[in-house]
């Protein structure tokens, strides 16, 4: 390990400042991976658009009309904010007459969308 003193006064934080060389050769390569992760998150980060996101994992596509009422907002702030989804490669439609109907583009976004629905209430539920 390599080693250097610092001085520290805060709790949360190593006294000293080492790192385990063979681990931190190993595993920064593998954090470029994350590059573009950040926008699902980005997308996401918006209390309007994860109640959108979860609208369309509770059915399967949705139209815009439906959002904005499930949402509680104008068809033009519910079209605002799915169009960002499927800009942002979330989203996917298709228009059928005069209707435009959302849905998820994958499983995976759903999935991502449930788990944090399910984290946020077990925090919720314990107290964090």
């Amino acid at each position: 390990m390599s080693e250097e003193k610092v001085l520290n006064t805060s709790k949360d934080t190593c006294d000293i400042f080492c790192f385990d060389e063979e681990k931190v050769n190993r595993i920064q390569p593998q954090v470029e991976k994350v590059n573009g992760a950040e926008m699902i998150f980005k997308a996401l980060a918006d209390a309007t658009r994860v109640k959108i996101a979860y609208a369309l994992t509770l059915d399967e596509e949705l139209c815009v009309c439906d959002v904005a009422n499930i949402i509680g907002s104008t068809t033009a702030t519910a079209s605002h904010h799915l169009r960002l989804l499927r800009n942002m490669g979330l989203a996917k439609y298709r228009k059928e007459g005069k209707l435009v109907f959302y849905s998820l583009e994958d499983d995976h976004i759903r999935q991502l969308v449930s788990i944090a629905i399910i984290h946020a209430e077990d925090g919720v539920k314990s107290g964090k």
